[in-house]
């Protein structure tokens, strides 16, 4: 829902049931992360492209979700800052792009965005709250994307579309219909043995960088002692 939330009532892209007749280029930056794939997903059933994708060591997890024949495409973070802006400019061959979806928003990643960014027609939304977002342009349209924004009591002055309630039932139907027809489908994930005893394990590899494209499970009635007290 966050993914839905920020392609179409943020950055305003053309809905599943109205596609996209001209191509519109769009960067997904933290593609292998849940939320920019699932942006991904719904950018194939809108028919947006070129995906200008922003990965690291999930990237072949990404690759399975573009397409290449429509100009998707793949820039590797970890080769810098620098190489990812001249990166994602090769990409656009001269192409002016006005739509990015941040879905890391930190450790320069909306610094990147914007360089690349239409200054005037440019629309960047992100996902960390908290944050001032000094360094992006005044000319640049900039949103928060929260799911949190389909429970709250919504008022007109509030900033959030007052028909978000309305938007997260019908996008809630559509990805069961997704999963079931097989064109959505849930991130890659990985049980940790030993239930919540297994939690430690997993903050660690977060940590230290070893979790890419994948989610982590626990299983409870996995954790040592807690059958016998059931």
């Amino acid at each position: 829902m966050t993914a839905a939330i920020g392609m179409y009532l943020r950055l305003r892209l053309p809905l599943p049931w109205l596609a996209a007749k001209e191509p519109i280029p769009l960067i997904v930056y933290g593609a292998a992360g849940a939320v920019g794939a699932f942006a991904i997903q719904l950018a194939n059933i809108s028919n947006i492209h070129p995906l200008i994708c922003v990965a690291g060591k999930g990237a072949p997890f990404v690759e399975k979700l573009i397409d290449r024949s429509k100009g998707d495409t793949i820039v590797d973070y970890r080769d810098g800052d620098e190489a990812v802006v001249q990166g994602i400019r090769k990409a656009l061959n001269g192409k002016a792009v006005a739509h990015a979806f941040d879905a890391v928003s930190e450790k320069g990643s909306y610094q990147n965005i914007c360089q690349v960014l239409d200054q005037q027609k440019g629309n960047i939304t992100l996902v960390l709250p908290g944050r001032k977002y000094e360094e992006i342009p005044k000319s640049i349209e900039q949103s928060l994307t929260a799911v949190g924004s389909t429970h709250e009591d919504l008022k007109p002055d509030s900033g959030v579309p007052t028909n978000t309630r309305e938007f997260a039932f019908t996008f809630f139907r559509l990805f069961g219909r997704g999963l079931r027809d097989g064109w959505f489908k849930g991130h890659p994930y990985e049980v940790v043995p030993g239930g919540l005893e297994g939690v430690q394990t997993a903050l660690t590899n977060l940590k230290d960088g070893k979790a890419s494209a994948v989610k982590y499970v626990f299983r409870i009635d996995e954790t040592p002692g807690v059958k016998s007290s059931l």
